[in-house]
C-alpha cells in the first residue's frame, strides 16, 4: 500500500507540475501566434485603407464592397496636375478707371495620368486578395462597409473594414481568445475586432498600437 500511495503522489506531483508549466507556457505561445497573425492582418488592412483613400480621391466616396474596390484598382487612374501662378490684366478695372491693374491667379494644368494599380501596388497583384483575412487560407473575409454620415450639416463619406479576433485566432485556446477580446491596453489591440475606419465617425485610422506600425494614414 505504501508503494501504491507513493506512485499516486508522484502522478499527482507530475500532473500539478504539468498544469503549472502549461499555465505559464501556453500564454507565451499564444502571444507569439497572436502577434505574428495580427501583423499580417494589419498589413492587409493598411493596403485596404490605401485603396479606399484612392477610391475617395478619384470618385468622391469610399467603396462599399471589395468587388468594387478591386475593379477600381484595375481600371482607375490618378490625374497628375501642375499648379502655377499667373497674372492677367483686369480689363474691367481698366475700362472703369483707365489704369492698368493686374490680378494674380492660380492655374492648375493636367499634365498626365498614372494607373492606381501601379501607383499603390507597384505592379503586384496582391490587391486581388484584399478581401481575404491573410491568416485563414482564404477561408474568411473581412467585413467591409461604406456610407455617408452628417457632420456639421455636410454629408461625409466614411468606411470601415474589420475582422473579429476570434476569426484570426480560431484554432487557439478558447479561454485565452476570450481574454484577448476583452483586453484594454495602450500596447494592445483593444476590443473584439481589428479594424480600420469607422461607420459612425469621420476616421480612417486603425485601432492597433504603434508597435504594429502607423495606425493613421
Amino acid at each position: 500500500m505504501k508503494l501504491v500511495v507513493q506512485l499516486i503522489l508522484w502522478v499527482v506531483i507530475v500532473f500539478l507540475g504539468y498544469l503549472t508549466f502549461n499555465a505559464v507556457y501556453a500564454p507565451i505561445q499564444f502571444n507569439k501566434v497572436k502577434e505574428a497573425r495580427y501583423k499580417k492582418v494589419i498589413e492587409r488592412l493598411k493596403d485596404i485603407r490605401k485603396a479606399e483613400l484612392a477610391h475617395k480621391e478619384v470618385t468622391g466616396e469610399f467603396a462599399p464592397t471589395f468587388d468594387r474596390l478591386v475593379k477600381f484598382i484595375d481600371t482607375a487612374k490618378f490625374t497628375i496636375t501642375e499648379r502655377r501662378d499667373t497674372t492677367y490684366l483686369d480689363e474691367e478695372y481698366k475700362k472703369s478707371y483707365g489704369v492698368d491693374k493686374y490680378k494674380g491667379d492660380v492655374v492648375i494644368d493636367t499634365i498626365g495620368f498614372v494607373s492606381v494599380k501601379d501607383s499603390l501596388f507597384k505592379g503586384t497583384n496582391r490587391y486581388k486578395e484584399l478581401k481575404y483575412v491573410p491568416t485563414t487560407n482564404k477561408e474568411e473575409e473581412f467585413q467591409i462597409g461604406a456610407r455617408k454620415i452628417k457632420k456639421n450639416n455636410t454629408a461625409m463619406p466614411v468606411f470601415e473594414v474589420k475582422v473579429a479576433k476570434e476569426v484570426i485566432l480560431k484554432d487557439q485556446d478558447k479561454d485565452l481568445v476570450a481574454q484577448e477580446k476583452q483586453v484594454v491596453s495602450v500596447e494592445e489591440v483593444n476590443g473584439p475586432y481589428i479594424q480600420v475606419g469607422s461607420l459612425d465617425e469621420v476616421n480612417t485610422s486603425g485601432n492597433w498600437p504603434k508597435v504594429y506600425g502607423d495606425n493613421d494614414k
